[in-house]
């Protein structure tokens, strides 16, 4: 049985950035729909704000300086769960 993968978005709730972070969610599941298997929020301290797919950190606030971009989220995930896949105004 082929598992499809999980994203997870790890926050500051002290920051108060859930809203940010189910936007990303939101963003995501409308993008790729059936393709993920779980967006999971999960809140945490200390100014934090790290996506991982399944177990692979692939954007962090801390390294970067910055939130992630909608777009540049969606292509990070992409290339990796489905390389030839366009995005539409996304690959723009």
């Amino acid at each position: 049985m082929h598992r499809s993968p999980r994203v997870s978005i790890l926050y500051c709730s002290q920051c108060n950035w859930m809203l940010r972070a189910s936007w990303l969610a939101q963003e995501l599941l409308h993008t790729f729909g059936q393709d993920l298997g779980e967006v999971a929020l999960q809140p945490g301290t200390g100014g934090i704000m790290e996506i991982r797919l399944d177990e692979e950190l692939i954007f962090s606030r801390k390294e970067v300086g910055r939130f992630p971009e909608s777009k540049e989220l969606k292509q990070l995930i992409r290339d990796r769960i489905d390389p030839e896949r366009s995005l539409g105004h996304s690959d723009r």
